[in-house]
């Protein structure tokens, strides 16, 4: 490897003196903080109403199937609307978007709290949903911006650790405030962070008598302007298939047959693939090592999220664990994974963002491979152990690989990576479950816990090979001699 691809791959796959990247002579690691605080809570949002959904059945006299769209209301627009809107944002309104989306999401919580009928809480959920999306696309953006090339993999690690964090908390802190407030309360408590974000980035400068930090940070491009039709077209076309998918994935959990419903998603998404919209998608995924690392960000999400929903359903079905012992136990990987956060970012700026990731990756599938000879006579303690070593794995692993795909993005497409690596997240928390019970189905009564834990393990292992990939990767046009983005790639025509 050149001294010039060594210092590309320390600073995360780009020039480390790009001046896109370039935040200016300070390190703004408040901004950061917001962009973490934001991603819990973005992501706290996706999991926290499960356990209230009965509560909203009773409280707004509606059927349980009506409850659940509490949860999908919010779910299907993230999902949907995180390609369309990283594709608008990099053509420019990215800092008028950041309050207006945190103001929108806190005023749609404050909503949802307030419906008094079930149509009103899915609009309000709905609309938060939207506002969230762009939300998730602006928090790794913001997070990259913010400080020096030589302090990404530290800042980076901030939303990238506090972001899943939120998803794998939600339950618990969700019970939590059922037992004690009700739930309204499950969506009041996401406000005050919100407001917090919005005083840090706009309300404390403005009382110093100085412009907001977050100006200099995110690039002058103009107004967000409203979509027209073209980009209505792509977002609906994006909005169908990644819904399908979704809804299958979803009602997967219940018969493993949904799964043939995720064939029907794949026409609009190759039209829009093909098409215009399309065009940066496709740019960012042949950019090396751009697709194997978005792959790994996916089959580690697929297999904690496998992992914890076996774990959960062995511990109450077969050894009669309370939800409080579960609970408890399952918060060690959540654990895990806090403590080592910090440490996987600042591994990444002192050496390579690759080489941490890939340890992290690595530790995550020995964690959950050392749960596959998991049967009743397990203590709660020989488990909780295991999952506390593949969080600490997911910490190390989640800011490097982070910053490796945000480092190898094109100055004009940053907001379209951020998206990719959301997307490839999510739909890997929302395919564990599907395809563990279908691997548990296909593996009988007697092996199910047994097929389950197996495919969390290989599809952590599968992470390791396709983050080294990259390392591997031949020179090309899109490529340095490391498998990193080049110092001077040029701006892709929109």
């Amino acid at each position: 490897m050149t001294d010039r691809a060594a210092r590309s791959e320390r600073t995360g796959g780009r020039a480390a003196h790009r001046p896109a990247d370039r935040p200016g002579d300070r390190d703004h690691w408040l901004l950061v903080a917001v962009a973490g605080v934001l991603s819990f809570v973005a992501m706290l949002d996706m999991n926290i109403v499960n356990v209230a959904l009965a509560d909203i059945s009773a409280g707004l006299e509606v059927s349980d199937r009506t409850a659940q769209w509490a949860v999908l209301g919010y779910q299907l627009p993230v999902v949907a609307l995180l390609l369309p809107a990283g594709r608008r944002l990099d053509q420019g309104g990215i800092r008028t978007a950041l309050p207006a989306a945190t103001a929108g999401f806190a005023l749609c919580s404050a909503l949802a709290a307030a419906a008094p009928s079930a149509g009103w809480l899915i609009a309000a959920r709905f609309a938060q949903g939207c506002c969230a999306a762009v939300l998730f696309v602006l928090m790794p953006v913001l997070a990259l911006r913010s400080v020096r090339p030589a302090l990404r993999g530290r800042a980076m690690s901030v939303p990238a650790t506090l972001g899943p964090l939120g998803a794998v908390t939600g339950p618990a802190v969700g019970g939590l405030l059922l037992d004690q407030v009700g739930w309204r309360w499950i969506f009041l408590v996401k406000i005050p962070f919100c407001l917090l974000a919005l005083l840090v980035v706009r309300g404390l400068p403005l009382l110093r008598g100085r412009p907001p930090a977050w100006e200099s940070v995110l690039p002058r491009e103009g107004r967000l302007r409203a979509p027209d039709r073209r980009s209505l077209g792509d977002a609906a076309l994006v909005a169908a298939g990644v819904s399908i998918l979704l809804l299958a994935l979803t009602l997967a959990s219940d018969s493993s047959a949904w799964l043939a419903l995720t064939l029907a998603a794949a026409p609009p998404l190759w039209w829009w693939l093909r098409g215009p919209g399309g065009r940066p998608v496709r740019e960012v995924l042949r950019t090396v090592p751009m697709a194997p690392t978005l792959g790994a960000v996916l089959t580690l999400a697929l297999g904690f999220a496998a992992a914890r929903y076996v774990l959960a359903l062995h511990m109450q079905r077969d050894t009669g664990a309370s939800a409080t012992t579960t609970g408890l136990t399952v918060l060690a990987f959540p654990l895990g994974m806090a403590l080592a956060g910090p440490l996987g970012g600042r591994l990444a700026d002192r050496f390579r963002p690759r080489a941490v990731a890939v340890a992290g990756a690595a530790l995550t599938a020995c964690g959950l491979l050392l749960l596959v000879p998991l049967d009743d006579g397990w203590s709660p303690a020989g488990i909780a152990w295991r999952l506390g070593l593949a969080g600490a794995g997911m910490g190390l692993n989640g800011g490097p690989t982070q910053a490796l795909a945000m480092g190898a993005a094109p100055p004009d497409r940053a907001a379209t990576v951020g998206s990719t690596v959301q997307l490839s997240r999510m739909l890997g928390f929302t395919l564990g479950p599907a395809l563990a019970t279908a691997a548990g189905g296909l593996a009988g009564a007697g092996s199910g816990v047994r097929a389950g834990t197996v495919l969390a393990g290989c599809a952590a292992c599968l992470a390791v090979p396709l983050l080294g990939r990259g390392a591997r990767a031949p020179t090309g046009p899109a490529s340095s001699p490391d498998g990193a983005a080049p110092e001077a790639a040029p701006a892709v025509r929109r």
